[in-house]
């Protein structure tokens, strides 16, 4: 699978995007899976509530977020990819945040719930045909493509554990 074109998503997208670049996303999706629970698994229980400046998410909060984007993400991949085409609100990370009990959680049942979506959502994943890659959909006021959706998952996923590795620990 190439890369979507840049009609297939909004700018705001296109660093998610590239951080795939040309590698399978699907493989990327599936692999990752494992390694970044292993990831959330390695990390210091004192590290769980960690947040490196005032009014950033703690590392519980950001997989919390992590989870809630695939979720949401993944929603709008099945809508569009089966063909319902009615746009969807866009959503406020922060409102989201504020509203869960990911604060609550231990950061191995956080790492168990990632891990357990990912795996129900590639079944979904690996089963788009062609045809399902290219449908488009509005959502946050913006068109995007089944495909897009794929890697927009799997960039954002690797843009939150790099500013974990880099600000967090």
């Amino acid at each position: 699978m190439t890369p979507p074109q840049t009609t297939e998503y909004a700018p705001f997208y296109k660093g998610y995007i590239a951080l795939i670049g040309q590698d399978d996303v699907l493989e990327k999706l599936s692999s990752n899976r494992k390694k970044t629970y292993y990831f959330f698994l390695s990390l210091p229980e004192e590290k769980a509530d960690f947040a490196y400046a005032e009014g950033k998410w703690s590392v519980k909060e950001v997989l919390g977020h992590m989870i809630d984007t695939e979720r949401i993400m993944c929603y709008r991949l099945l809508r569009f990819s089966r063909g319902d085409y009615h746009p969807l609100a866009g959503f406020n990370e922060n409102f989201y945040s504020s509203k869960s009990n990911h604060t609550k959680c231990t950061l191995e049942d956080l790492a168990d719930e990632f891990s357990a979506l990912r795996k129900a959502n590639l079944y979904l994943y690996q089963n788009l045909s062609p045809e399902q890659l290219k449908r488009k959909g509005t959502a946050s006021n913006a068109t995007v493509s089944v495909k897009a959706l794929l890697y927009i998952i799997a960039g954002h996923e690797l843009h939150h554990l790099k500013i974990i590795r880099e600000r967090y620990l």
